[in-house]
């Protein structure tokens, strides 16, 4: 016996709740208060939150896989699809549209149950055009035994070594009954649990050609959903998973040559899970931050030059601090306009300048806890 699936009492696994237990619960407490602080803030900064989540979610989720998604793109989408309004939108490719209608369909309908042709939609989703890359693939509908086998591989050609292989074509509609049967019963396994359980389930049976890690990912979304009570996400267990995806992809193979005891891999779940909460709480301290610059920003009227900048240094990709030739830079004016428009973003103080002065003169935003 190679992998796990080949073991004659699959699916039924097991797992060791006494080892488990301790973490389960301190986690749960965890994403219980952070969705209270979530809730507690005003509805425009819960649905900002929300949007940047389901966008992490989206953009790292492709990641994981190789595809590099435009992040404006996906923004854009997942606001036309909630309705928010998000500023000013952009135009989004049917590549980016289709992973953010099965990620929001996913999380927004997670009570609904998961249903073949549910997931024969969300397939169809991922590859509007049927193809992956180049090649031909079956879309919405079971992979079948044409290809050959199912194969995860590496190394020259000729010499590959096999790190996974998948059931037979032969035994999907089974497995996958199964799985949906197992995954829309009641149960008294908690949720956080079951989407772990659903995760590596769900990649070990490898139903599709393609994109079967991406609709793990929203399958375990969806169990985090139920788990949560609510279709806001706040945390993305997917911009985890990417940022550990050699860890992810070696827990994966250890755990698919192990016994039908997970332990192992839902240990590793759970820990991955709460790292993607960490992460959560440093954005919701962001969010606040934000909303608290831009209602002191409010009692201080600013030109269309100030609040470009300020809109820029928010960002996450901003790097270093702002001089007066980079104010210039980016609002293409002169450097006596950049100083004058500096100047008064400090008499307000929106701007704070640093130490040194001279050449190296630079500025930086008034920071949460110097806000007042």
């Amino acid at each position: 016996m190679r992998f796990i699936h080949e073991n004659p009492d699959w699916p039924r696994l097991d797992w060791d709740i006494s080892k488990l237990s301790s973490r389960l619960a301190t986690l749960r407490y965890r994403e219980g208060r952070l969705i209270g602080r979530m809730e507690g803030l005003e509805l425009d900064l819960r649905q900002e939150a929300n949007l940047g989540t389901l966008t992490e979610d989206v953009v790292k989720s492709s990641a994981i896989e190789g595809e590099t998604l435009n992040r404006d793109e996906v923004r854009s989408s997942i606001a036309r699809q909630l309705g928010l309004d998000a500023g000013r939108l952009v135009t989004s490719g049917r590549n980016v549209d289709g992973i953010v209608e099965m990620m929001v369909d996913a999380t927004r309908d997670f009570a609904a149950p998961l249903t073949a042709e549910r997931l024969f939609g969300w397939h169809s989703a991922l590859f509007p055009t049927g193809r992956s890359g180049m090649q031909r693939i079956t879309t919405g509908g079971w992979r079948t035994g044409a290809t050959g086998p199912m194969q995860v591989v590496s190394g020259p050609f000729g010499r590959e070594t096999v790190h996974f292989e998948a059931p037979h074509a032969d035994r999907l509609e089974a497995e996958m009954a199964a799985f949906l049967e197992w995954f829309n019963a009641p149960s008294s396994t908690d949720p956080v649990l079951r989407a772990g359980i659903a995760h590596f389930w769900f990649v070990t049976i490898h139903p599709f050609e393609d994109g079967n890690g991406r609709i793990a990912r929203a399958i375990a979304d969806m169990s985090l959903a139920r788990a949560d009570g609510s279709a806001e996400r706040f945390y993305s267990m997917s911009a985890q998973i990417e940022a550990e995806r050699k860890t992810y992809y070696e827990r994966l193979e250890a755990q698919q040559r192990n016994g039908l005891d997970i332990t192992a891999w839902l240990d590793w779940f759970l820990d991955c899970l709460g790292r993607a909460v960490d992460q959560a709480e440093a954005v919701l301290e962001t969010v606040v931050y934000k909303a608290a610059l831009w209602q002191k920003i409010s009692h201080h009227p600013i030109n269309d030059r100030q609040r470009q900048v300020i809109q820029r240094m928010l960002e996450d990709e901003w790097e270093g601090h702002l001089n007066t030739s980079k104010y210039a830079k980016l609002t293409k004016c002169s450097n006596d306009t950049a100083l004058r428009d500096i100047k008064e973003l400090l008499a307000s103080g929106i701007l704070l300048q640093n130490p040194g002065g001279g050449r190296s003169t630079s500025y930086r935003l008034v920071e949460l806890a110097e806000l007042s």
